[in-house]
């Protein structure tokens, strides 16, 4: 089966036509047939997911986007104190 990179409105919109589908009474095989991802697939992304909405992921990738950023500054700002330590030799 080609693997393929879903984005997280993609899997969002598929959590929500498996969940119509599951209501309707297909069983959950025919349900990950359906949306061409394997049943472990579905399941993780139920844990990840589930419940969420359009709003709630897109400001959970700005969360994420501004950690990631935040991630890296604390890392310069590491850096640059590790140098002006041994710049100065141990001496404080």
């Amino acid at each position: 089966m080609k693997r393929k990179r879903h984005s997280a409105e993609e899997i969002i919109r598929k959590l929500h036509e498996a969940d119509a589908d599951l209501a309707s009474g297909l069983p959950i095989e025919q349900v990950c047939r359906k949306l061409e991802v394997s049943e472990a697939t579905f399941h993780r992304w139920r844990a990840l997911y589930g419940g969420m909405k359009m709003p709630e992921m897109k400001r959970l990738k700005e969360l994420e986007k501004e950690n990631a950023r935040l991630k890296r500054i604390v890392a310069d700002l590491e850096l640059d104190k590790a140098i002006l330590k041994e710049v100065l030799g141990g001496k404080y």
